[in-house]
């Protein structure tokens, strides 16, 4: 495969992920940001906990979609993040379900 047919392939994941988020965020209520991740939910608890010193963060979703291509199922029952970075949730409102169009 050379570099362009990857450029390509990636280019068109991008784009089927996009269009899947597009179809399925009116669906969620939460926005989950992390170090890592995209997610969208319908139940988010985050939790900040100790341990010898450090600080760390228990992220609890429930019905969850991930943002990541490479995934071959994106929907998730129940998801648990552990992070020492920051976690962002928002939660969705009916104006912030319009994504903007291709």
């Amino acid at each position: 495969m050379s570099a362009e047919d990857l450029e390509k392939y990636e280019t068109e994941m991008e784009l089927t992920l996009y269009r899947e988020y597009r179809d399925v965020v009116g669906i969620f209520k939460y926005v989950v940001e992390t170090d890592r991740r995209f997610y969208l939910c319908n139940q988010v608890d985050v939790k900040a906990r100790t341990e010898q010193g450090d600080v760390f963060f228990e992220v609890s979703m429930s019905d969850a979609w991930v943002w990541d291509m490479y995934r071959p199922a994106r929907f998730a029952k129940n998801v648990k993040v552990l992070t020492f970075k920051d976690v962002n949730v928002e939660e969705l409102q009916g104006s912030d379900f319009d994504p903007p169009k291709p």
